[in-house]
């Protein structure tokens, strides 16, 4: 691909639809290579927002709305970095000539569990855990029951633990709908009811669809806590066997959504035995570790891959991620303790600058690299631990 000046009469022009700390670090990535970044989020002065050459805060659910703005700004790629994206808009604009990433056609279907489960499991007979679809509180029940306990209850349309919950009983249900019905990315009733898998441990295998063909990283081990990463490691130790089942299940699935990039892909692992979990058609949040394993981070290479550039998926380092935390409900954080979370050996720290804390709010992430998995998690960790988010000082007269 021949790359234009940004801001010229001819830049190559890239639209980020999903301005977090993920869209952050892949708009720098693209940056580098002298890409025109317009960012795209709900809210105004997202992550990316603050680092593109333009941004827009819309509803990206509203197919005329997004439209409107991909026809405004006449991108070259068109780059979802989030689930809550009216899809059949982006399917219009692929058929009118401009390229989704990966595809408007893998972008729907991971979008929704329902697509992307059926996909893996009914027409690829990818090995996953036991599901069943539900619409209404009766549906959900009658699948609990064929399922069995204990089992997950997760919205369609969700990322990141949002809506999930664990049924260990019958009473537990009601509240475990409720809780889908109203934590969801989009307003959609629809669940799907798993069964809960024994598993040894989780990974993300970061796949990597090119020019050259398809390519792996390491793969990732990460904790979670309500759904959600809490710290992520590479490399995870595996068997020969689970990691060759790793990357054929990967690769597989990836091969049927088709187009270029990074996707993350989740996977059960028991024994040597996996089983296909979820599939994100982007960078993936526990692959923020790669910022200090590989000599190009998740973002780079999905920079590299969507516009036809060579890639490199060797491991550096090992190394681990820690979650910074909001820790409560604040506006306009500071924060305090960088300076000794910097002096911790091989750690460095990414504060995505959100404009608004919560309690459970992802707001920054503590890395660092050794010569084991184990002391970079212990070093990672005790980075994070040094930050602290607190209410920002009130300054008379300081303009914004």
């Amino acid at each position: 691909m021949r790359i234009g000046t940004p801001l010229g009469p001819d830049p190559t022009r890239v639209l980020l639809l999903g301005s977090g700390e993920l869209g952050k670090e892949v708009a720098i990535a693209f940056q580098r290579l002298g890409v025109e970044v317009v960012a795209v989020d709900r809210y105004p002065h997202a992550p990316a927002h603050q680092v593109a050459h333009r941004w827009h805060a819309i509803d990206m659910t509203d197919p005329v709305t997004l439209a409107t703005l991909i026809e405004q700004e006449s991108p070259d790629l068109v780059v979802p970095e989030i689930e809550a994206i009216a899809t059949n808009a982006l399917t219009e604009i692929e058929a009118a000539g401009t390229t989704v990433v990966p595809t408007a056609r893998a972008t729907r279907l991971t979008m929704d569990r329902e697509g992307i489960r059926r996909l893996a499991a009914e027409e690829l007979g990818l090995p996953t855990s036991p599901y069943a679809f539900a619409d209404t509180l009766d549906e959900v029940h009658a699948a609990v029951t064929r399922i069995g306990l204990p089992c997950v209850l997760k919205p369609v349309i969700s990322s990141s633990g949002k809506g999930q919950s664990v049924l260990k009983s019958p009473d537990d249900v009601e509240a475990a709908w409720d809780h889908a019905r109203t934590a969801g990315r989009v307003a959609d009733p629809r669940v799907i009811v798993e069964g809960f898998v024994e598993f040894d441990y989780e990974v993300t295998q970061l796949t990597v669809r090119h020019a050259g063909g398809t390519s792996f990283c390491a793969p990732i081990g990460h904790l979670q806590a309500h759904g959600d990463y809490i710290e992520s490691w590479q490399p995870q130790p595996m068997s020969d066997a689970a990691a060759a089942a790793s990357r054929d299940v990967a690769g597989r699935l990836t091969e049927s959504l088709g187009g270029y990039g990074v996707f993350g892909v989740e996977l059960f692992v028991r024994g040597d035995e996996v089983l296909f979990s979820e599939v994100s058609p982007r960078p993936h949040d526990t692959g923020l570790v790669t910022l200090a394993t590989q000599r190009l981070s998740e973002f780079e290479l999905h920079a590299r891959a969507v516009l036809g550039l060579p890639v490199d998926t060797a491991l550096h380092s090992p190394g681990a991620s820690a979650v910074v935390y909001g820790g409560g409900d604040m506006v306009a954080p500071a924060y305090e303790g960088v300076a000794d979370a910097l002096t911790v050996p091989g750690a460095d720290l990414r504060l995505f600058g959100k404009p608004d804390a919560t309690e459970r709010r992802r707001m920054g992430v503590a890395v660092a690299h050794a010569d084991d998995v184990d002391t970079a998690r212990s070093r990672a960790r005790e980075a994070a631990a040094h930050v602290r988010p607190v209410p920002a000082p009130q300054r008379a007269g300081r303009a914004r």
